[in-house]
């Protein structure tokens, strides 16, 4: 059951008076965004890159960087190293993780995710995380071009976004 608030209920009509919102941008125009696609499960790699380019190109982006990197341990220090070079206006990391039979899905899936949100709180740089972690190939390749598409819409806004919060 959902509720939304009414004048006839007692509330007003809009979240709060006065309140100064920051409306969604997703005007890509001037901004530099930096790619890290991991070459492990490199179809879905490629998949998520051409959703995220396609969007990106989409919003008006022109200048794009990629960097590829053997798998999803390695994404974060460069992205650590492309958001401390001060050229990027956001990131995107890129890449699958899928189960396989051992522990090493867990430890590949939660340190990747994990050094992501570090380098992105340390640097005051955004990072939309489109590192899939599934359980089989079909569930990557059902995902890939939409989670590339969110992804650079994802970094588009933030970037944007930051640079009115500041």
């Amino acid at each position: 059951m959902s509720f939304t608030p009414t004048a006839s209920a007692g509330l007003p009509e809009s979240r709060c008076d006065g309140l100064k919102e920051i409306e969604p941008n997703l005007a890509g125009t001037g901004l530099a965004i930096g790619i890290v696609m991991a070459r492990f499960n490199q179809s879905v790699g490629e998949g998520l890159l051409s959703g995220c380019c396609h969007e990106l190109r989409r919003l008006g982006v022109a200048d794009v960087t990629l960097a590829s990197v053997p798998g999803a341990l390695e994404i974060p220090l460069t992205l650590q190293t492309m958001a401390q070079s001060g050229r990027f206006d956001a990131l995107v990391a890129l890449g699958c993780v899928i189960r396989g039979e051992t522990y090493h899905f867990e430890v590949v899936s939660n340190e990747s995710a994990r050094g992501v949100t570090d380098v992105q709180l340390a640097t005051g740089v955004p990072i939309a995380n489109a590192v899939l972690t599934v359980e089989n190939d079909s569930q990557a390749e059902v995902r890939m071009l939409q989670k590339g598409t969110e992804a650079a819409q994802c970094a588009v806004e933030m970037a944007n976004l930051l640079k009115v919060v500041k």
